[in-house]
């Protein structure tokens, strides 16, 4: 019996009346969410990097013009709030894979982007990244992948907008 089959049984059991099935789905895609993620990290955790630092130095690579990206756009790329970006572009910092400089366009704004150390760390860690997705997705035929990547986009969109949605109605709520 799986943990799910005996967290079901027990709510049948305690509350019969109770539909839990959303709470199960919610906590399988938890454990998926961990899952998967502690299979990825193998790729880099020896390097000392977690995977919100990791998701933030393949975003620099994938996304940062030369000069670099502002923390603003980082965080829009990542959607990663403005202080846990500060606290992870700092560990960085301090690891020598990015750097901070001075923006040409506006000099009170400053610039993030890789440091040669940096890049090379990505770059010799992306292909083991990616045999790593790989492996991790390979149980799935190409046409249920498609349909968990269309269920999981729908699922966030849907999540995202409700939390807009929910955070506008608070502050509303303190203005008033």
């Amino acid at each position: 019996m799986t943990l799910l089959n005996r967290i079901e049984q027990d709510w049948q059991r305690m509350r019969p009346e109770l539909d839990a099935s959303p709470m199960l789905t919610g906590l399988l895609l938890d454990r998926l969410g961990s899952a998967f993620a502690r299979h990825i990290e193998q790729t880099y955790r020896e390097e000392g990097i977690n995977s919100s630092n990791w998701d933030l130095l393949l975003t620099l690579l994938r996304s940062a013009p030369p000069q670099g990206l502002t923390h603003t756009e980082l965080s829009e790329l990542t959607a990663i709030s403005g202080p846990s970006m500060t606290n992870r572009v700092t560990r960085l910092l301090d690891k020598g894979l990015v750097e901070r400089v001075v923006s040409a366009k506006d000099r009170r704004s400053a610039l993030v982007r890789l440091t040669p150390q940096g890049r090379e760390l990505v770059e010799r860690l992306l292909p083991q990244h990616i045999e790593r997705e790989q492996q991790a997705l390979s149980v799935l035929t190409g046409e249920e992948l498609r349909a968990l990547t269309g269920i999981a986009m729908k699922l966030v969109g849907h999540l995202e907008v409700q939390a807009v949605d929910e955070e506008a109605e608070a502050d509303a709520k303190v203005g008033s």
